[in-house]
């Protein structure tokens, strides 16, 4: 398969459309975590489907000091990931061709939850990422468009905006793909230098912490209820390793789900270290998040939640999360 390179809606709008149209937007300089958007939207559209990635650099998206003019440009090398991925098209559109008169007078707000976290250290961005992505689906007109959930914070967002103001396009959202040593596979990471790295990994390792502790919580509660008899659930609990004192029968029966609390505090300790490391990590957020408003959750919480972290290392600002599931209350 040959990918072919489109410059202008024009020549997109042009090409003969058998079967559904699966979309993947990226701002270039794609790596394997894009490859694996372009290899599911592949088998979502199905041999007689078309996939087609977009490659902007969308200028809305980056504010005062962020790193517009720093941001890689490889197209050359993009088309040949691309294309071994399965893409049919690559549609690279100049800045004249998305925003022709220059910069929109009228953009999409993201409302609240794009004020929050991402978009409290980054005012404005969500606001830029949506009307670029609102005008990206017009121009490319899918039948589904994938992203992936390392930004889960753009994810939701982007659901909620095709949500609320009926776009026709289904949303799928792709697991984060993260290199051999855990850390989220990111365009950025290309700026990180080996001791910057190191510490670097301190934002997977604080989400594994959390998620063991989640699992943990999530095990103490399992096994009360399972023990009818205080006695012997206080002896249960503590075969899993905890302390006598902390598997009080009594406490842990009357526990709220999953512990929210001890979540973060497990992430956290591993963030405080990370601090003192040299360099340090500059960490932005820790958050145990609702995402369908990305609202910080209660220790009552039960359901889908996100657990996100961002720090800065050196000059390069990273982002990761993990979603993770809080059972029922008994």
């Amino acid at each position: 398969m040959t990918t072919t390179l489109l410059r202008t809606a024009g020549e997109l709008h042009a090409r003969a459309r058998v079967g559904r149209r699966a979309v993947v937007m990226t701002m270039g300089a794609l790596h394997e975590g894009h490859a694996t958007l372009i290899r599911t939207a592949r088998e979502i559209a199905g041999p007689d489907g078309e996939v087609v990635v977009t490659v902007f650099v969308n200028p809305l998206q980056f504010g005062a000091g962020e790193d517009l003019d720093r941001y890689p440009r490889t197209l050359d090398a993009d088309l040949k990931i691309a294309e071994d991925a399965g893409a049919d098209a690559v549609f690279a559109p100049s800045v004249d061709e998305v925003y022709p008169g220059g910069e929109p007078q009228v953009r999409i707000s993201a409302g609240p939850m794009g004020e929050r976290l991402e978009g409290a250290s980054r005012p404005g961005h969500f606001d830029g990422m949506l009307t670029v992505v609102a005008k990206l689906l017009h121009l490319t007109r899918p039948d589904i468009a994938l992203y992936g959930q390392k930004d889960a914070q753009q994810l939701a967002l982007i659901r909620r905006m095709v949500r609320d103001l009926n776009f026709g396009v289904e949303i799928v959202g792709v697991p984060t793909v993260r290199e051999d040593d855990g850390l989220a596979l990111s365009s950025r990471n290309r700026y990180l230098k080996p001791q910057e790295r190191r510490t670097a990994l301190a934002l997977s390792r604080a989400l594994f912490a959390g998620r063991d502790r989640h699992a943990a919580q999530e095990a103490l509660r399992a096994r009360a209820r399972e023990v009818p008899a205080t006695h012997a659930r206080a002896e249960a609990l503590s075969a899993l390793g905890e302390s006598r004192a902390a598997a009080d029968a009594h406490a842990v029966a009357k526990a709220l789900p999953g512990a929210p609390s001890a979540v973060r505090a497990a992430s956290r300790l591993i963030l405080d270290d990370a601090a003192r490391q040299d360099p340090p990590l500059a960490l932005d957020y820790l958050a145990l998040v609702d995402p369908s408003d990305f609202s910080e959750i209660d220790d009552d919480f039960t359901g889908e939640a996100v657990l996100a972290v961002a720090a800065r290392v050196g000059t390069t600002r990273l982002i990761d999360n993990l979603p993770l599931t809080f059972g029922a209350a008994s």
